[in-house]
């Protein structure tokens, strides 16, 4: 029994050792793959990436910049930054400095997309990001509105982004301005454009108090409610909305 004893100690050693043995080697393994990342901020980008490339690293050139400091054609920035430690075959983005800013920002406003990127890479600049938003009163395909400002100075980057103004979409409108209208006339205009006439309440006012001393007045006959005035609306007057849309209406009667 004891000597059983003595062999399972001894195998069980040997199992412990080896598992110390295999998490120091792999520890070993990792440690040399990984590098710690150098700063590749000043250089070419050249010898950037022949640097990189020696120490297993991959050097993607994603952006340019305008800048005060770095001469034009060296790397301004980096990401991952420098010092930071990473598996090799990482991939390291760099922006490259365009140098000083020169060119004015030329403004777009009232350009079509296409001429507004004609107008920007004629100056030596890019076209950013196009957004579009719809606009009632606008033409569409038109910008209104622009980043950076035109003549705008110490710009970042090159590039002009830009907001355009969108056609409406075939069952999108814009609700028009019903107020002012009498109900019947209010109505009329809600079918025939493809709305609903949803719900119509009648804005209350309080009658003025009778005069003791005055004549019996000649009793009138109740304002039609067709000829009722309308005075708010849901969805409000140039909202976009949807063909089938409920309006409801407040309305005050006539005289």
């Amino acid at each position: 029994m004891r000597r059983f004893v003595k062999y399972a100690v001894a195998i069980l050693v040997l199992v412990i050792v080896a598992m110390i043995s295999m998490l120091i080697t792999m520890r070993f393994a990792i440690h040399r793959r990984e590098v710690v990342i150098p700063s590749f901020v000043g250089m070419l980008p050249q010898a950037a990436e022949q640097d990189a490339a020696s120490k297993g690293l991959v050097l993607i050139r994603e952006n340019r910049f305008y800048s005060n400091e770095i001469p034009e054609g060296r790397i301004v920035s980096q990401e991952p930054p420098a010092g930071v430690k990473v598996r090799k075959g990482w991939r390291v983005r760099i922006a490259e400095s365009m140098g000083p800013q020169r060119m004015k920002i030329p403004s777009v406003l009232g350009d079509s997309p296409r001429a507004a990127e004609l107008n920007v890479k004629r100056r030596g600049l890019e076209l950013g990001t196009v957004a579009a938003i719809t606009m009632p009163g606008l033409p569409p395909d038109q910008v209104v509105a622009q980043s950076p400002q035109p003549e705008s100075q110490d710009v970042a980057t090159p590039k002009v982004s830009v907001l355009v103004s969108a056609p409406l979409n075939d069952n999108e409108f814009v609700m028009p301005d019903l107020s002012g209208l009498k109900l019947r006339e209010a109505t009329a205009m809600i079918t025939t454009a493809g709305f609903k006439v949803g719900a119509v309440g009648t804005v209350k006012t309080e009658a003025p108090s009778p005069d003791p001393t005055a004549a019996p007045a000649t009793a009138k006959p109740a304002p039609s409610s067709a000829d009722a005035i309308v005075v708010r609306q849901t969805p409000a007057a140039g909202q976009k909305v949807t063909s089938g849309t409920s309006v409801n209406l407040q309305v005050a009667p006539q005289g």
